[in-house]
């Protein structure tokens, strides 16, 4: 469950940006839903909202570091909400480290396509999104006493 979900949010994370890159122009944002969603194409050289652009490849390393992590804890994974969050975590880390690596200006400095938008929030992708989520899912995991094999904690 673990390489299925990282490969579809990795997949699904490419083949998004390239469409964005093909269809879209920076600057001129296009309504989805009213101005609810607006697909806006950026390059964003920093980590979230834009934040530390002069850290790109220590953002990068960071980001390498957290996938070979997750890796080599999905070996004791025993929990599908465990898999699901850390194939999401998994998948969304390596599309934007894929950006990074190889898109302009230069390897490690990489520009990360973002081109999704709502209100009052920064431009995002898909691998975006499947790191916040799964972040709420370690979060859920955790709370519920799930451990990384699926036994629980016992409550007293």
């Amino acid at each position: 469950m673990f390489g299925g979900v990282g490969l579809l949010i990795l997949l699904l994370d490419q083949i998004t940006k390239a469409l964005a890159l093909t269809h879209l122009t920076p600057g001129e944002p296009v309504n989805v839903i009213g101005s609810l969603l607006k697909f806006n194409l950026i390059r964003n050289p920093g980590a979230a909202f834009s934040l530390g652009t002069g850290y790109t490849p220590y953002i990068s390393a960071v980001q390498i570091t957290v996938a070979i992590g997750v890796v080599y804890l999905s070996r004791r994974l025993g929990s599908a909400g465990w898999a699901v969050a850390f194939g999401l975590l998994f998948g969304g880390a390596v599309g934007n480290i894929i950006d990074r690596i190889f898109r302009e200006p230069s390897a490690f400095h990489g520009h990360v396509v973002d081109f999704l938008q709502t209100p009052h929030w920064a431009i995002f992708n898909v691998a975006d999104m499947a790191v916040t989520s799964a972040a709420i899912l370690l979060v859920i995991q955790t709370l519920r006493g799930v451990k990384l094999d699926g036994t629980r904690e016992q409550r007293r």
